[in-house]
């Protein structure tokens, strides 16, 4: 459906029928406002130079559009596409007024865009009646229009509120992170943080809520917020398995909606090298290292744990790996995998591993490397899923 722009007229609830006659003779004007002249909330305005009618349907934002077809100066049909053809206009049902019927003459009106033909004058209760129901129509397109326009705004606002939450990269100290986050709609349910715990202690996290649209965000928000400000009850922060336990007690989904999330969450102590995960129902965080020789190695760091919020009494595990210097870790979503190509072949998380372990090319950010891939892969700027990844480089 053609959308309604740049309408600059009275508020949409309170409008009336306003109605724009273009007409050069003046006793059409005369005979069709005879007709309204009992119709309250039928405003008719009379424009009797053709010329002059688009200047003048810009100025009054009329609902309805009746014009003749013979004029001097402009031809009636070319006034049709002069009004098609202007952005502000080309929306405005039109009705165009002849003598006589000519199959010909209509089926080259209707052609050109307008909306009715009624051989001059009609009855007055069909015209009336044509005018209300054209009219009706328009107002609510450009109702309809108008809730959309608010909607894809508010929505592009909470899109802005969710991306301010995720943090800044880190160029430097003995971390240094970069991520891409692309939501497949406006408002995606994945979100990731990082933050030191303390002088010893660096937390990192993915999470990915089922579904997308507003109730995924929300709890990804929720999830996020109480993960950024540590506020858990009873939970050492340091300890991925407590972490998992707390949140699946916290987000039971028949609470939230019957949704859940997925999550993979780590903690590092630079000092001894450690890292300690956990996964619930998540991708594996895939580690990198690049030996001396230039080769490529990569582990996979999953636990098995299921879903968050799908089940109560369940008790997460962790794991530890020492981290090799110098080595790469990268947390995602299955967003960033699980994409189909061109040829309808579904790519697969051994693909990734495989792409991702690669020794980069120059400077080139494998990041923006793996966007680009998977933009060939596709053909499509637009993803099916949320694509997250983060990317947690260890000096």
């Amino acid at each position: 459906m053609d959308t309604v722009k740049a309408y600059a007229g009275p508020p949409l609830t309170a409008r009336n029928i306003v109605a724009l006659l273009v007409d050069d003779q003046v006793i059409v004007d005369q005979m069709v406002r005879r007709m309204l002249s009992e119709e309250k909330d039928i405003e008719l305005h009379y424009c009797s130079d053709p010329t002059q009618a688009i200047k003048t349907a810009l100025q009054i934002n009329p609902t309805i559009i009746l014009q003749d077809l013979v004029m001097p100066e402009v031809d009636g049909l070319t006034l049709v596409r002069f009004f098609r053809a202007n952005e502000k206009t080309r929306d405005i049902p039109l009705i165009v007024l002849s003598s006589k019927e000519e199959p010909e003459t209509k089926a080259k009106a209707f052609g050109l865009g307008a909306n009715d033909y009624l051989v001059k004058l009609p009855d007055k209760i069909e015209l009336i009646a044509r005018i209300r129901h054209h009219s009706n129509g328009y107002i609510n397109l450009l109702q309809r229009n108008e809730v959309m326009r608010q909607l894809a705004a508010e929505l592009a606002e909470a899109a802005d509120y969710v991306r301010n939450l995720l943090p800044m990269p880190l160029r430097e100290g003995p971390l240094r992170t970069d991520w891409r986050h692309i939501p497949s709609t406006s408002l995606g349910g994945d979100s990731f943080g990082y933050y030191w715990l303390d002088d010893e202690h660096f937390a990192a996290y993915l999470l990915d809520v089922c579904g997308h649209g507003v109730g995924a965000a929300l709890l990804s928000v929720s999830v996020l917020n109480v993960l950024r400000t540590q506020t858990l009850p009873n939970t050492d922060f340091k300890d991925p398995g407590q972490v998992l336990n707390a949140l699946n007690e916290t987000f039971q989904m028949e609470k939230h909606g019957d949704k859940f999330f997925t999550i993979w969450y780590g903690v590092y102590n630079p000092s001894t090298r450690k890292l300690v995960y956990a996964s619930g129902g998540h991708p594996p965080g895939v580690m990198v290292r690049q030996a001396a020789d230039g080769t490529m190695s990569s582990t996979r760091l999953a636990t098995r744990n299921p879903v968050i919020g799908a089940m109560t009494e369940i008790s997460y595990k962790s794991d530890t790996m020492e981290v090799e210097d110098p080595s790469r870790l990268y947390i995602f979503s299955d967003g960033v995998y699980e994409v189909t190509a061109t040829d309808g072949a579904m790519w697969t998380l051994d693909g990734f591993v495989d792409f991702i372990s690669r020794p980069p090319v120059g400077n080139e950010s494998r990041l923006d490397a793996l966007r680009q891939f998977v933009r060939n892969m596709t053909g499509s700027e637009t993803m099916e899923d949320d694509f997250s990844i983060l990317e947690i480089v260890f000096e």
